[in-house]
């Protein structure tokens, strides 16, 4: 049997690339992208079919230093991606130095089991002139046992993706694929919708209130040749926040949803109705309770 199939885990701290990267490398927007650190909240997988290999990207949130119990949730969903992998990705962002939060993924791999093989991928390497890049480069290499492959990529402009892709495929055992050809996520429309929705919140806000927004799908309904019915709620965690995302007039919240509409009809290629709310559900980030209506759950470490 000739063809390869296996589980590469990217990881790495908030806003450097993971989720960018796998919508480039699938040519087909999957996972919810913005500026703003902490966008990707589960984990979700990016599958990459060829005629010879099959690679199940796990797409992680960024590894932080939480402030609440929701980034304490966050890190666990990425840490949890790391065992049983075939291959662990280690994505940093090249157009600045280790950061601390680095150093602590790369002690944490440290402790992998030798037979699993380590990528180092740094990224952003289009936005480094050529003269300054090997302070950054040797600094993160530095960073990572010395069998570690480093191969610096760019995910928006796809430079370095081809000899990453060929890494990662000599790396992945010799088995037969777990998906069909023509998967490419394990999440439901319903799903990915719920998180573009939630990019636009993330997209359209001011920095105050993005990270306290939460999204539920209360309905979605298909309609024929009408295209699909979504209706769902926007929870943020004070009430002042609620005048910002509605705005004016509701001119906020329909800018919301022109931009969540549009990223949704992309992705599922129909016609979308979407209708939004907003609803107060305080501090949820704090409260475990809370995050377990929108399927957050901490795990409790067992008493030894």
């Amino acid at each position: 049997m000739d063809f390869r199939a296996g589980y590469v885990a990217v990881i790495g701290r908030p806003n450097v690339g993971k989720s960018t990267l796998i919508n480039t490398l699938l040519g087909q927007k999957i996972a919810a992208v913005t500026p703003k650190a902490q966008t990707t909240r589960r984990r979700q997988l990016g599958i990459l079919t060829t005629d010879n290999s099959q690679i199940v990207f796990v797409d992680t949130p960024g590894i932080h230093n939480p402030r609440h119990k929701l980034g304490k949730f966050l890190n666990q969903e990425a840490e949890a991606a790391i065992p049983g992998v075939d291959v662990v990705l280690f994505l940093v962002d090249v157009s600045v130095a280790p950061k601390d939060e680095d150093k602590w993924i790369a002690t944490r791999l440290s402790r992998l089991a030798r037979r699993t093989p380590l990528v180092l991928a740094p990224n952003k390497i289009d936005l480094v002139p050529a003269q300054n890049q090997t302070a950054n480069l040797e600094a993160y290499q530095a960073l990572v046992p010395n069998e570690a492959q480093m191969i610096p990529i760019s995910a928006t402009s796809g430079q370095g993706l081809e000899s990453l892709l060929a890494a990662l495929m000599n790396l992945v055992p010799l088995r037969k694929p777990d998906y069909e050809p023509d998967q490419i996520t394990d999440m439901f429309e319903r799903d990915i919708a719920m998180e573009l929705i939630r990019e636009a919140c993330l997209l359209n806000l001011r920095d105050e209130v993005p990270h306290g927004v939460a999204v539920r799908i209360d309905e979605f309904t298909e309609r024929g040749q009408q295209g699909a019915y979504i209706a769902a709620t926007i929870f943020i965690e004070r009430e002042s926040q609620k005048g910002i995302v509605i705005g004016r007039g509701g001119e906020m919240l329909k800018q919301i949803g022109t931009a969540a509409r549009r990223e949704i009809e992309e992705m599922s290629g129909r016609k979308v109705f979407l209708e939004l709310r907003v609803k107060l559900l305080k501090d949820w980030r704090k409260n475990e309770k809370s995050m377990l209506r929108f399927g957050y759950r901490i795990k409790k470490k067992r008493k030894k």
